[in-house]
């Protein structure tokens, strides 16, 4: 994995713009609560800004799974690899322990990091580490990151390439359920879309016509069952 520079780097982004977004969300509200300014949200929530700067850094996560998977093939090493490990759900399944692995084990510092950072920033309006529903939330949001890299490694197995998972996740992610989320017609569907419906297990508490956090973490589940499921299938039953 170390070897992939692609990979390293979509880990190193994740670590900077987590704690960079975190540290400028909670300077911005600081300041626009201390000068009363009306464009702040009503509904802004100290514990949960600090879980804001991973809306956003998840994109680095979800470049991660796609590489980790699709770079043998980018590369041409996918015969090769399989050459030593004849047994393609082995193969595949080193691949996704690897790619939760990894995730959990950057995500977990960089979770209480960048949390701790916002407080920082926040000054007074700051709150601790165990405010109500903080805990919970830090372990949703590592697990909410995990998943979510696992159902890009899922894709990019499935498309055999990093161009389509990516073309197709990275809007979703950054706009695209926000927009739907936003237009009544498919205000309903968004909540069951995987980046909405996971985004819950990050709440600090529950919020009206959203799903609740079991409820958006079965829905996470689903979807990356599915795609992994999807993935080995396609895996076992194509040439290399």
């Amino acid at each position: 994995m170390l070897t992939i520079r692609g990979t390293v780097t979509a880990l190193a982004l994740f670590v900077v713009l987590s704690v960079a977004v975190a540290g400028l969300d909670g300077w911005s509200a600081r300041t626009a609560i201390d000068s009363h300014n009306p464009l702040l949200r009503p509904d802004f929530s100290a514990a949960q800004a600090g879980f804001d700067g991973i809306g956003l850094s998840q994109l680095a996560v979800i470049v991660f799974g796609v590489l980790l998977v699709s770079s043998e093939y980018g590369a041409g090493t996918q015969r090769v690899s399989l050459l030593a490990i004849p047994r393609r759900g082995v193969f595949f399944a080193a691949k996704v322990t690897v790619a939760a692995s990894t995730t959990i084990l950057v995500a977990v510092p960089v979770t209480v990091l960048a949390y701790v950072v916002t407080q920082l920033a926040l000054g007074t309006h700051g709150v601790s580490l165990h405010a109500h529903g903080v805990p919970r939330a830090m372990v949703g949001t590592v697990g909410y990151l995990a998943l979510m890299c696992l159902f890009a490694a899922g894709l990019a197995m499935l498309a055999r390439g990093a161009v389509l998972p990516l073309v197709v996740l990275l809007p979703l992610v950054l706009t695209g359920s926000q927009i739907l989320s936003a237009i009544g017609a498919t205000a309903w569907l968004a909540r069951y879309l995987p980046d909405r419906a996971g985004s819950r297990l990050m709440a600090v508490s529950a919020a009206p016509g959203e799903l609740g956090a079991w409820q958006g973490g079965a829905v996470l589940v689903t979807w990356t069952v599915v795609a992994l499921a999807a993935g080995l299938l396609a895996l076992c039953r194509r040439d290399a």
